[in-house]
């Protein structure tokens, strides 16, 4: 059914991410899937890497990492934008479209009144592509 799973991550913040690669291990085995690890970056020095070289080289040990917990094959994308705060979503949107992903694979955070105003970054993901979205909620 699923072919290729995008997962978001932020190297600088893995503890965020950790319990949806539990869930992309899984379904990357269960479906055969190769596993797109895909970062959002500035062109600016982080506390990840000082060049956006630099952090695509950790992003794919990063993936050649979760490829031997998973065993699927992996790729990794680092994609510059000018501020990757506020462009997320957008960027994703068009990365998820090129990279022809059929399954993202997306931490999120549990519902809040707030959502009413500001979206999920999952929900606008869901509503501006084709691919499938699985959110995985942190775990108490």
């Amino acid at each position: 059914m699923f072919k290729k799973i995008l997962v978001p991550v932020d190297l600088a913040h893995p503890d965020v991410f950790e319990p949806s690669l539990k869930v992309v291990a899984d379904q990357a085995r269960h479906y055969d899937a190769e596993v797109c690890y895909v970062a959002i970056i500035a062109n600016t020095p982080g506390s990840v890497a000082r060049t956006p070289d630099e952090y695509q080289q950790k992003l794919e040990a990063f993936a050649q990492e979760r490829a031997q917990v998973h065993g699927q094959p992996v790729s990794a994308k680092a994609i510059v934008c000018p501020d990757p705060i506020a462009d997320l979503d957008d960027v994703l949107v068009k990365a998820i479209d090129e990279l022809s992903v059929d399954l993202v694979i997306m931490q999120t955070h549990p519902p809040k009144h707030l959502d009413v105003v500001l979206p999920s970054h999952g929900g606008k993901i869901a509503t501006h592509t084709d691919a499938s979205v699985f959110l995985v909620r942190p775990q108490d």
